[in-house]
């Protein structure tokens, strides 16, 4: 039997709700901390923009044990996710495990000698400190505002000027009547934008640093999941650890693969109407997609082609009265900015001496399997991978990580096997695929089928692929069929 363990979950979200889950049906005694007053992370209401919806469809992005409900669109409201998040709590019954309007201040090791670590606990006014065998950091990628301010930003707001994070656009009557000027490009902004003009805004101005390659919901009318979800499509990218001969297909099939995504930009160029507004990217679409790849908000090109958004090319230089002044030279009439830049990756509660081990010089992250690091015992991330299919990720990884915990994979990895791995993927990431160094380099997109394919050889799974090899080829990830591979890994309890 493995040893029972107290095991801290950080964060209440879609990946702190699947570590809650994997570690109390194991036998741990487990104690959840969240800092809002719900559960829902990004989808909890007060931090959801109007009109926020999925970037996947719903059935690549629920729980393997429960299906997004039948009444929800293919692309689910923000409301819808909060409210499905809150039947997956109930129905594993994990509010138990959980405080709320708790925050962390800190995590360093145990001062007594013993495994885990030392969490500092703010909740009600009060300090405490509490420690555990284990910690399960489950605040993802959108935990901490990335906050910008810019020349005049004070004199602009002493004028009567607003400036927002895109996270505190929380209700459409703020963009009523007045000039708005959103800064990225983003979907976050895109949906912004868009709700702004529908809102009765005077004028709507989207201000983005980059050409990206956005995808629309339907390409040439066809779902996207059913073009770029598939193992097919993910082996035409330049994976990580290709054997040799593997290398040789990929030459031997570059023409065919080079067309095949000619063909794709092709497409998108005349669907978005791409050369129109000067927003055709320079880089190829199969070098560039990544978890930065955005969805095409509904409306955005429509609401060009009607003059109700326009998008200009550039960055903020300065604030003046009423206005912001672009690096392009325009001064763009402004009552209400809206800084749609994203959120700082990072654990900052973590001592210092510990995030060195963690993040290296130039920001890419040392985790293995996105979850672990071996340098840092008794601690493991969910959720802190960006993915196409987040849920379905993060109870992936929250399912490898209580085996890795407890000693039950069915390879245990050493600290150097990990260290190698380690390298190589940096090594890949950094010379072979640099698109993959977004967000520290913790994307697991667009390789989903070979990530999963790694987590399930680890747990010793006997099923790994589905029946049909057509479906599992050309088909996406289905939730259902990854719940049934996790069935078939050994079973253990701890004690």
């Amino acid at each position: 039997m493995v040893k029972r363990k107290n095991v801290a979950v950080i964060g209440g979200g879609v990946s702190g709700l699947a570590a809650a889950k994997a570690f109390d049906e194991r036998g741990h005694r487990v104690t959840g901390f969240e800092r809002s007053h719900d559960f829902g992370g990004v989808w909890e209401l007060s931090r959801s923009y109007p009109d926020v919806q999925t970037q996947s469809p719903k059935d690549l992005y629920c729980y393997t044990d429960l299906p997004m409900p039948d009444a929800y669109p293919e692309w689910p409201k923000g409301p819808q996710v909060h409210a499905y998040l809150h039947s997956y709590a109930n129905k594993h019954n994990l509010p138990r495990l959980f405080q709320l309007n708790t925050n962390i201040l800190s995590m360093d090791r145990r001062a007594d000698g013993q495994p885990g670590w030392t969490l500092t606990i703010e909740a009600a006014g009060r300090v405490r400190k509490e420690d555990f065998d284990f910690v399960a950091i489950c605040t993802g990628q959108f935990s901490d505002k990335n906050i910008l301010t810019h020349p005049g930003q004070e004199a602009f707001v002493a004028g009567g000027g607003e400036v927002i994070h895109s996270s505190e656009y929380t209700d459409s009557e703020m963009a009523r009547g007045k000039h708005v000027v959103v800064l990225g490009g983003s979907k976050s902004a895109t949906d912004i934008v868009v709700n702004a003009a529908r809102s009765g805004a005077k004028s709507v101005t989207m201000v983005y640093r980059e050409n990206v390659w956005r995808v629309p919901y339907f390409v040439g009318g066809i779902n996207f999941k059913r073009l770029l979800y598939m193992r097919a499509q993910e082996q035409q990218f330049n994976q990580w650890g290709k054997s040799p001969l593997q290398r040789v297909i990929a030459a031997l099939l570059k023409p065919l693969v080079w067309a095949n995504f000619r063909g794709l930009e092709t497409l998108l160029k005349a669907q978005l109407g791409l050369k129109k507004w000067n927003m055709v990217p320079d880089t190829p679409i199969e070098k560039e997609a990544s978890c930065s790849l955005p969805i095409v908000t509904p409306g955005l090109f429509e609401s060009f082609r009607d003059g109700t958004v326009k998008p200009i090319q550039g960055t903020y230089d300065r604030y003046e009265d009423g206005h912001v002044v672009l690096t392009t030279g325009d001064r763009v009439p402004c009552d209400l900015s809206v800084l749609a830049v994203g959120w700082k990756l990072g654990i900052p509660y973590l001592a210092q001496e510990y995030r060195d081990k963690l993040i290296e010089a130039d920001g890419q992250y040392r985790v293995y399997r996105l979850a672990v690091n071996p340098d840092l015992p008794d601690m493991g991330f969910v959720g802190f991978n960006s993915s196409f299919c987040t849920i379905l990720s993060a109870e992936m990884i929250a399912n490898w990580l209580v085996r890795f915990a407890d000693g039950q994979l069915a390879h245990q990895p050493s600290a150097q096997e990990m260290n190698a791995n380690i390298e190589m993927m940096l090594n890949w990431r950094r010379k072979e695929r640099p698109a993959a160094q977004v967000y520290g380099g913790l994307c697991s997109a667009p390789f989903h089928f070979k990530h999963f394919d790694e987590l399930l050889a680890d747990m010793g799974a006997g099923v790994r692929k589905r029946a049909n090899p057509l479906a599992e080829q050309f088909s996406y990830p289905d939730a259902r069929a990854y719940g049934r591979f996790l069935a078939s890994t050994p079973q253990y309890q701890a004690g």
